[in-house]
């Protein structure tokens, strides 16, 4: 099966002007930031160091301003305004990139319907999680027949009642919003009909700016006045955990600055935040490990797929499952800050799973 792959592009430009391409610039500047000279940075993303040059020179006219700057000893550094640009690229990817890859999965399918695969794909509902991109990865390497889409928890369950997708991906918390959590799935999963397979533990948290320079440690302290919110989408799993929580010991929505914001993955709240747009958000350890930001754990969960019992015996279900207990795999999730894999691959019932009476 064919691998398709979608990345974000972006141009900036004056009215009327010719656009300046940012790919080559932008990779120059994360290379100056990490080694502090043009001429290594220029080598390392295979430009000359004249074109590196002229690139640089070509963006300050087109700004008005400098993108670098030198200090005695401490070689060429960013400026405030070229560390923007970085950071708005790196958010950019953080919200397209689940689409794209969506984007990128249903064209797979496409192109194996005109050239013939061997197997029908398997449908995977999910919301995003890097558990979920890791599995994706090896699908990709091992050339798997999946049609992944990223969607909110909700949205998966509910297209697996329907029948229009065949694991839908979902996270539930341990504890006391356990109960809560399952009965709102359930709505959608029946379990004589489903069961759950394991995908990995995660811790979730707040996340906050590197060094915490707020002291922030609770979601009590998000409605201090001046402290900047980012939140995840209405459906989202984290976003309806945040709710329970706040329902539960406060405080209420409408005191936390920023609370009606959206953003789609946990990766985009980090790199928000990270920004400086915001002060804190909720999220994974993983995310906020990527973007080195600070994290307070308030919870751990487990993401599960729901599947139909009557599929688990299809050859492309088989061959995902033996996948995912790979030690190979096993050792991916493990090594994701705040995850762990005890148990990935296994198929529990979903009364084991919630916790349910016969």
């Amino acid at each position: 099966m064919l691998n398709i792959h979608i990345r974000p592009h972006w141009e900036i430009s004056l009215k009327g002007g010719r656009p300046l391409d940012t790919a080559d610039l932008l990779g120059l500047l994360l290379s100056i930031q990490d080694t502090g000279s043009i001429a290594q940075a220029a080598k390392s993303v295979g430009l000359s160091y004249r074109y590196a040059w002229g690139l640089l020179r070509a963006a300050e006219e087109l700004f008005g301003q400098q993108l670098l700057q030198t200090g005695r000893g401490r070689g060429t550094g960013l400026t405030p305004l070229a560390q923007k640009l970085v950071w708005a690229d790196r958010r950019i990817a953080a919200r397209l990139s689940p689409t794209l890859q969506s984007l990128a999965s249903e064209l797979e399918v496409e192109l194996a319907r005109v050239t013939g695969a061997a197997l029908r794909p398997l449908r995977l509902d999910a919301s995003h999680g890097f558990a979920v991109a890791a599995l994706m990865s090896c699908i990709d390497r091992d050339a798997l027949p999946v049609d992944s889409r990223y969607r909110t928890s909700t949205d998966a369950v509910t297209a697996l009642a329907r029948r229009e997708c065949d694991l839908a991906g979902f996270h539930v918390p341990s504890g006391r919003f356990q109960a809560q959590t399952a009965s709102w799935y359930l709505r959608w999963l029946d379990p004589a009909q489903h069961c759950l397979v394991r995908v990995a533990g995660r811790e979730q948290g707040l996340i906050t700016a590197r060094g915490n320079p707020l002291g922030l440690r609770a979601l009590a302290d998000l409605a201090r006045p001046g402290v900047r919110f980012v939140n995840r989408q209405a459906g989202s799993g984290t976003r309806m955990l945040l709710e329970m929580m706040l329902a539960a010991d406060g405080p209420p929505p409408d005191a936390i600055q920023g609370f009606n914001s959206a953003e789609f993955t946990h990766s985009a709240v980090a790199a928000y935040i990270a920004s400086g747009m915001a002060d804190a958000g909720v999220g994974m350890r993983a995310a906020a490990a990527q973007f080195k930001l600070d994290f307070t754990l308030l919870l751990k969960e487990t993401y599960y797929f729901a599947v139909r019992q009557d599929a688990l015996e299809e050859p492309a279900m088989r061959q995902l499952l033996e996948l995912m207990r790979t030690p190979s795999y096993h050792a991916m999730v493990d090594a994701l800050p705040g995850y762990d894999a005890r148990g990935t691959g296994d198929i529990v019932t979903i009364r084991e799973a919630f916790e349910l009476g016969a």
